[in-house]
């Protein structure tokens, strides 16, 4: 594990935010180690969402992490956070070492194949804080990502391998739309984490 290896970090973006991408900063052993733990260890449950006024639950799972028992509100569902499992942590602290940051929050999701993605958003919700850094750390199957500019709808497409480190920060939330689209051909599980500041 390279925590320090700058020659990889891009800004994938021609402007109006930050997403640097660090690609793999973990080995492909190390990768699946931590994705057979968290597949195990984490408290997942299926994501419910409103969606054109229906409610609905989703394929994929969730789960929400942090260092209190923090409120949060995404499509008019709330989640409590859970304590850090050690595998958390021991991501948290490799994650702020290499990004230079620090974070009090985990959003996990776990894609079970490539039917399931999501829809373009912002995760600029209130009660994260502004312009704070988001570093998005994948295991498991790589999958396309794209951003969508909110003005101009230029989009920026980037493959998120396994054990690779995507950081989004200060005005990107602001200006562009993310999503992560379907993938029929993939069969094999992905999971995501995304380390977050909330307002306490």
């Amino acid at each position: 594990m390279d925590l320090f290896n700058t020659d990889t970090i891009v800004n994938i973006l021609p402007n109006d935010g930050v997403a640097n991408y660090y690609s793999k900063i973990f080995k492909q052993q190390e990768s699946q180690h931590y994705l057979d733990k968290l597949l195990s260890s984490i408290s997942w449950k299926n994501d419910e969402a409103i969606m054109f006024g229906k409610h609905i639950i989703t394929k994929r799972k969730a789960a929400w992490y942090g260092d209190s028992g923090y409120a949060y509100t995404y499509s008019n569902t709330t989640k409590q956070a859970l304590p850090w499992t050690k595998e958390l942590l021991e991501l948290k602290t490799i994650v702020e070492k290499t990004t230079d940051e620090s974070y009090n929050s985990c959003l996990l999701n776990l894609y079970h194949n490539g039917d399931e993605g999501m829809a373009y958003h912002s995760d600029d919700e209130q009660t994260l804080r502004k312009g704070s850094a988001i570093a998005s750390l994948s295991f498991g199957a790589e999958r396309k990502f794209l951003f969508k500019h909110k003005q101009t709808k230029q989009t920026i497409s980037v493959l998120l391998e396994n054990g690779s480190l995507l950081l989004m920060k200060g005005a990107t939330q602001t200006n562009w739309l993310h999503r992560l689209p379907p993938a029929k051909k993939i069969s094999r599980p992905r999971i995501n984490l995304t380390f977050r500041t909330i307002v306490a």
